[in-house]
């Protein structure tokens, strides 16, 4: 709890736009859109390749909190993962 409060701080601290989302909220797709940082046509289109579980409710797509946190959270560790690798790469040539 005291790691998220710190991490909560450092974003204030820096002047970042800090957003609370509740685990169990479901969040409209330019809600999500804006906390991964993407263009909500962009967006739909990961929800559309099956990416992320959403559900609708009329023709509005919603997608609940954790499921968004979860796929940012891959998508995280896969770019960590993937700039690791280019390194590596760049360290043989020299």
């Amino acid at each position: 709890m005291s790691a998220l409060l710190i991490e909560l701080l450092r974003h204030v601290g820096k002047g970042e736009a800090v957003i609370l989302v509740p685990v169990g909220q479901e969040l409209t797709t330019q809600q999500a859109a804006d906390i991964l940082n993407v263009s909500r046509p962009y967006f739909v289109s990961i929800l559309e390749d099956g990416h992320i579980p959403f559900s609708k409710t009329g023709r509005h797509r919603r997608v609940r909190a954790e499921d968004l946190f979860a796929y940012k959270a891959k998508r995280d560790e896969d770019r960590a993962a993937g700039l690791t690798e280019l390194a590596e790469m760049d360290e043989e040539l020299i």
